[in-house]
């Protein structure tokens, strides 16, 4: 029957995405650690679902590079790569860089009140040290202006690359969430003034910083460090 094959599908999709989403996360906040050997028939048990599905989301994390599935051995996380965080820095600042000129010569002020939100979100956000909170909220900003733009897939490509990024990220925002706010809050005032030199200037600068991140977390943490291991 068609339409009940087409729903188990809908179904396994929605299962995936969910798995993957979990997975991501306990990735992304290092709760599986680089080099953690992962098994499917554990996690599909501890999430309460079918290995399908944890499959296809361990593929998924594969294809961003977050996972090493190699046949009859261990699947593991893999170690921060310092090139694929670089390339995606590079990558990453040239799609925004572009939407954020083009969203300045379009914004409304709606569309300024909605950033206003999301920057006073996340200000509440650090104030509760609530880390995971701080990060989707940075994200969806950095969106938000996509969206306003009028290159909403622009945000799809940053986010298949950011992913590097994430993990040094969200180690960062253990003492660099109030630098991230206040480059936001630097990055509002030009929009607000309809600068796009400015906010161009103010980008690049917070986008730069991942570069001084790096080295802290390499030098701090040098065990999730791919460069690192032997």
């Amino acid at each position: 029957m068609p339409a009940l094959a087409s729903l188990a599908q809908l179904q396994t999709t929605t299962a995936t995405d969910q798995v993957f989403q979990a997975l991501y996360s306990a990735i992304i906040t290092l709760e599986l650690a680089p080099g953690t050997k992962v098994s499917e028939a554990e996690i599909a048990r501890n999430l309460g679902v079918s290995r399908q599905p944890v499959r296809d989301a361990f593929y998924r994390l594969s294809e961003l590079g977050f996972m090493l599935i190699r046949p009859q051995r261990a699947t593991t996380i893999t170690y921060i790569s310092e090139q694929a965080l670089l390339d995606a820095r590079f990558i990453r600042t040239a799609l925004e860089v572009e939407c954020m000129r083009t969203a300045i010569s379009k914004i409304t002020d709606d569309d300024i009140l909605r950033l206003e939100g999301l920057i006073n979100q996340q200000e509440a956000a650090i104030k509760t040290d609530d880390r995971l909170g701080f990060h989707a909220l940075d994200d969806e900003f950095h969106e938000v202006i996509c969206e306003i733009a009028g290159h909403p897939n622009a945000w799809n490509l940053i986010h298949e690359q950011k992913v590097h990024l994430d993990r040094v990220r969200y180690l960062s925002l253990a003492f660099g969430a109030q630098s991230a706010l206040d480059d936001h809050r630097a990055i509002m005032q030009c929009i607000r003034d309809r600068d796009p030199d400015g906010a161009e200037k103010q980008l690049r600068t917070h986008l730069s910083r991942i570069l001084n991140i790096l080295e802290q977390v390499s030098a701090s943490h040098p065990e999730l460090m791919e460069s690192q291991q032997k």
